[in-house]
């Protein structure tokens, strides 16, 4: 590091470089390029998941970039590379917002002890971040954006220009994005907005292949005017310019990108300008804390209905987890949203069935698994409170009451939507009854699991298996959910068999209480199988679960 502190002592006004100093940007840029080198030398797996995403980028964008060059001469294709372009921009400006530790030279205040001024500073993180598969990848649906609109040797001028510009306006406007936000996304609270990323994967998922099919039906003018909008809007306004320019309106397509590089220099003093601040205004490590009393919990908060003894003490421990800890709130977050959204936008588009609800129960059921996985070595003080097959049994069960506590109206409420979207009220009892025997069938093998394959899951990254343990994961998560399956089967059994037979419609209500019942006696036999487990597998599953 100290041969390459020489080139950055050059940051007080008016100085000049020493004589055979690299300039600062090329240093930036060797500094990204040996933090991507040094960061895949820590573990082969690193690597291999490294060069795994990788490959899977450059596919997605060498088909991209071939779709685009299709839809070359084709009409209201200028709409669509417009409007794509305007989604890329939100996903660079929302991504140091859910991956604060994606980049760790998204994090300026790594700089504050050099003297650094802010417009040097600029610059060389502007080029350092123009390095990696993100740029690569935005570069690639910017050029088949050019192929796809641009026509005439001016056009392709002006495209090329464009690309340029708004390549840069989402580069920068990511790092503005993240200079302005720095101090939070740098804080424990603040790591925790990673947490909508799930959120934001799901819904986006679902709206992407909602919007695809609306379009195959009624084709690309659909988005002729809402482009007409957006392109006006940066980066937009870029590829915008193309089609402007292939249409001969010059002075539209000179505005337009006037108007991005307007937008680029406005994002870059605006970078400055919070790169300035963060370099000049102490953090709160520098600053007196509050030294007032913390007043103690009051017993007037929901946790009063809780039962009393371990029971309670459980429930509410696994409750905070929930509320608390970023990876538990992480799964329950994309559980809730993946839940809902499967059932209910598959019945608002008239392509689901209301049997589909059932994704709900089943999405939540989920986290019965690896329970003791999820309190990491902080489990070594729940091992020391079990001491007897009863111990574990009440713990196994008190975690099971907490998850149901969400689980049984969340499953009812998404049943009942579904029910509503469809209008197909008759099959209400017997889909509730389906959902209550799978959610019963996974708590009951969940509990097992948890005893039989746990595992780590780490605190620190975005992993959610402990190194080594991938094939413990598997086995959990799966094979459970393939137990589930079949213990479900007398219930999806008779379930077919009363909607086949005559007159059976007549008694699909009874699939309600049955299915009610069905689960509840799984549950508590899966609890009493595992406990006796747990109790004698304590040493080991204290092992594996402080792995990480």
């Amino acid at each position: 590091m100290s041969a390459q502190t020489a080139p950055l002592t050059s940051g007080t006004p008016g100085a000049r470089p020493a004589p055979g100093a690299a300039p600062l940007t090329s240093v930036f840029v060797r500094l990204k390029l040996s933090l991507l080198r040094n960061g895949l030398r820590q573990s082969s797996g690193r690597q291999a998941a490294y060069i795994a995403s990788a490959v899977v980028v450059l596919l997605f964008a060498a088909l991209t970039l071939l779709g685009l060059i299709a839809l070359r001469g084709y009409a209201h294709a200028d709409s669509l590379v417009v409007l794509l372009a305007a989604v890329l921009a939100l996903g660079w400006a929302v991504m140091p917002l859910f991956f604060p530790s994606g980049d760790e030279t998204l994090d300026p205040t790594r700089l504050v002890m050099l003297p650094l001024r802010p417009r040097p500073l600029v610059r060389a993180l502007l080029a350092a971040s123009l390095v990696g598969i993100g740029p690569l990848f935005t570069l690639c649906v910017f050029a088949g954006s050019v192929v796809a609109v641009a026509h005439g040797g001016a056009a392709y001028a002006v495209g090329v220009v464009g690309a340029v510009l708004a390549l840069l306006v989402c580069v920068t406007l990511a790092r503005a994005v993240a200079a302005a936000n720095v101090r939070l996304l740098t804080s424990r609270k603040g790591r925790d907005l990673a947490v909508l990323s799930g959120l934001v994967v799901a819904v986006g998922a679902q709206v992407v292949n909602f919007g695809a099919q609306r379009l195959g039906s009624s084709g690309l003018g659909r988005l002729d005017p809402v482009a007409d909008v957006v392109r006006w809007v940066p980066p937009a306004s870029a590829v915008g310019a193309m089609d402007a320019a292939s249409d001969g309106s010059y002075g539209v397509a000179l505005a337009q990108l006037a108007l991005t590089a307007a937008a680029l220099v406005l994002l870059l003093w605006v970078w400055a300008r919070h790169l300035t601040r963060l370099m000049t205004t102490p953090d709160g490590s520098t600053i007196q804390s509050d030294t007032r009393p913390v007043r103690e919990r009051g017993s007037a908060g929901p946790s009063r209905w809780l039962p009393a003894g371990r029971t309670g003490t459980t429930m509410e421990r696994t409750l905070r987890y929930v509320w608390r800890d970023p990876k538990t709130k992480a799964a329950w977050v994309t559980s809730l949203a993946i839940g809902l959204i499967v059932p209910v936008f598959n019945a608002w588009q008239g392509t689901g069935s209301v049997y589909f609800a059932c994704f709900a129960a089943g999405m939540l059921g989920i986290q019965m698994y690896n329970q003791f996985g999820q309190d990491t070595s902080a489990f070594w003080m729940v091992a020391m409170t079990i001491s007897s097959t009863r111990d574990a049994y009440v713990e196994l069960r008190a975690r099971a009451l907490a998850l149901l506590l969400v689980t049984l109206p969340y499953a009812t409420l998404v049943t009942v939507l579904t029910t509503a979207i469809l209008d197909d009220w008759p099959t209400l009892p017997q889909t509730l009854g389906l959902s209550f025997a799978l959610l019963g069938a996974m708590l009951a093998s969940g509990a097992w699991t948890s005893a039989q394959f746990p595992y780590s899951i780490p605190q620190d990254g975005y992993k959610n298996v402990a190194p080594g343990q991938a094939g413990l994961a598997w086995i959990s998560i799966f094979g459970g959910m393939v137990g589930a399956a079949l213990l479900c089967a007398p219930v999806i059994a008779l379930t077919i068999w009363l909607n086949a037979s005559a007159g059976g419609d007549d008694l699909t209500w009874l699939l309600l209480p049955v299915g009610a019942g069905y689960g509840a006696v799984l549950t508590l036999l899966g609890l009493r199988l595992a406990a006796p487990r747990t109790a004698a597998r304590l040493p080991e599953i204290l092992t594996a679960v402080s792995k990480g």
